[in-house]
C-alpha cells in the first residue's frame, strides 16, 4: 500500500501512472478524489465541533470548582482510575545448601537445579544430604 501512496503523492510518478487513462477516466478519478476530500473535511469539522463542546464543558466544570473554593489539586487521585497494586510475595526460604570452595550456595528446591547440586547428585549423592536442618 505504501507504493500506492508514494505514487499518489509524487507528482511525476502520479502523472506517469495515469498516463494511459482516458480523459473521462481522469475526470471520474478526480470526482472520486473530490468526494473523499469533501468527506474528510466534513469529518474534521464535526470533530472540531465535538471538541469545542467538550472544551466548553471542561471550562464550565473548572469554573464550578473554582467558585466552590476548591482546586484541581484538592481532587487528588479522584480524577484517575484506582490502580491495582500488585503485592510481591516474600522470597522462599532456602531448603538446600552446599559449600563449594568456601562459598555457601543455597537453593529453594524450586526451579532449575544449580549446577553444583546437579554434579553432586550425578556423582551418587542424595539431595537429603544437602537439606538445611529444620527445612525437611
Amino acid at each position: 500500500m505504501s507504493d500506492f501512496l508514494d505514487i499518489l503523492t509524487h507528482g511525476r510518478r502520479f502523472k506517469a501512472a495515469v498516463k494511459e487513462l482516458s480523459l473521462d477516466d481522469l475526470r471520474d478519478t478526480a470526482a472520486k478524489l473530490e468526494k473523499i476530500i469533501a468527506d474528510r473535511e466534513e469529518e474534521e469539522k464535526l470533530e472540531l465541533e465535538a471538541n469545542a463542546e467538550r472544551n466548553a464543558r471542561i471550562a464550565e466544570i473548572l469554573a464550578q470548582i473554582e467558585n466552590s473554593g476548591l482546586s484541581i489539586e484538592d481532587l487528588g487521585d479522584v480524577t484517575s482510575a484506582p490502580k491495582a497494586t500488585k503485592t510481591k510475595r516474600a522470597p522462599r526460604p532456602p531448603k538446600y545448601q552446599i559449600t563449594v570452595d568456601g562459598e555457601l550456595i543455597q537453593w529453594t528446591g524450586q526451579g532449575r537445579m544449580p549446577t553444583v547440586f546437579k554434579k553432586e547428585v550425578d556423582s551418587g549423592k542424595s539431595m537429603d544430604q544437602f537439606l538445611i536442618p529444620g527445612m525437611e
